[in-house]
């Protein structure tokens, strides 16, 4: 219902917590299990990776930041006090924020991934000179940008939607995006939709550019080596193209719910689509690397043995 513009609203209403009533302490404990083992995941990659000196190259320096990043985008405990909550609102200031952490999540994750691309086009092309071309100050500033660019140009997109005056307060979805916000603001929001797809473009095309270059490289190299040099370029890419494939799902999720009807779709499946790209995305990570870096899988695997021993010699006393 459009409300008129002298009487703006300061609480957004997330219908779909009322569709999970029924079964609300069940999500709550299924999501709070979700956020733990997202935490429990990334941790213990960042933990892993730091204490152990032999893991110290700009690979696993950009997989720390990844998993750093998939514990800066959990946005899981503002949404568990929203279903508990008998009204399900949110306020319009927590709204935007959800809105700010969620997109320069997006975009820092597509950001990180994009400049591994570039680190296994050098670690694949010029094997030689990669620890020369790959010095710890550009990895530096390669991390340096990654968090940087997303998280200080969103504001200056941001801003357009901070001005707007929002005159609807129900939103059909568990947590807020910019492109719904837009939509419950009073007015035509039509230069705001220009601009978002001119910001959509700017936020994407250069890491697309990163990754389409890097594995264009990578395959032509690929194309003329011999067959065990490829099968060694496809052991080292192999996770992160699950990490791109991984990513890239929960953006089609997202662009299919935002931009098409899928009322036909039951409420689980909608569910699943929307939750996907913050919920599933940093937990396959750690795990995709985990499981295919073997001197992460010998660290992590050692750390977790180390500590089940210490428990059985605790346990004995």
């Amino acid at each position: 219902i459009k409300m008129k513009n002298s009487s703006a609203v300061s609480m957004i209403v997330l219908e779909a917590f009322y569709r999970m009533e029924d079964l609300k302490y069940l999500y709550f404990v299924t999501f709070l299990m979700l956020y733990m083992l997202t935490l429990f995941a990334n941790a213990i990659v960042i933990f892993v990776i730091i204490v152990n000196k032999v893991l110290h190259n700009p690979m696993n320096y950009f997989l720390c930041n990844l998993a750093v990043n998939g514990i800066y985008g959990a946005l899981l405990p503002p949404l568990l006090g929203t279903l508990m909550s008998p009204s399900h609102e949110v306020s319009l200031a927590c709204c935007k924020a959800q809105i700010y952490f969620l997109h320069t999540y997006a975009i820092i994750e597509f950001t990180i991934l994009s400049v591994m691309c570039y680190d296994r086009y050098v670690a694949i092309c010029y094997p030689l000179q990669y620890h020369s071309i790959m010095t710890i100050t550009k990895v530096y500033k390669l991390i340096a940008f990654s968090w940087g660019y997303p998280l200080v140009t969103f504001v200056l997109f941001f801003i357009m939607t901070l001005r707007l005056t929002i005159c609807q307060n129900r939103l059909g979805r568990v947590y807020c995006l910019n492109f719904y916000l837009v939509k419950m603001s009073c007015g035509n929001t039509y230069i705001e939709s220009i601009l978002g797809l001119i910001f959509l473009v700017l936020y994407s095309f250069p890491q697309l550019s990163m990754t389409f270059y890097s594995y264009g490289h990578i395959l032509k190299i690929c194309f003329t080596a011999t067959k065990e040099s490829k099968i060694k370029a496809l052991k080292t890419c192999t996770p992160h193209l699950f990490a791109i494939l991984n990513y890239s799902v929960g953006c089609f999720f997202e662009i299919v719910q935002s931009r098409f009807d899928t009322s036909y779709l039951s409420f689980e499946t909608q569910m699943f689509m929307s939750l996907y790209f913050f919920i599933l995305t940093p937990i396959l990570n750690p795990v995709i690397y985990g499981m295919s870096v073997k001197t992460l899988r010998d660290n992590i695997f050692r750390l977790v043995g180390s500590k089940k021993k210490k428990e059985r010699l605790l346990f004995l006393k």
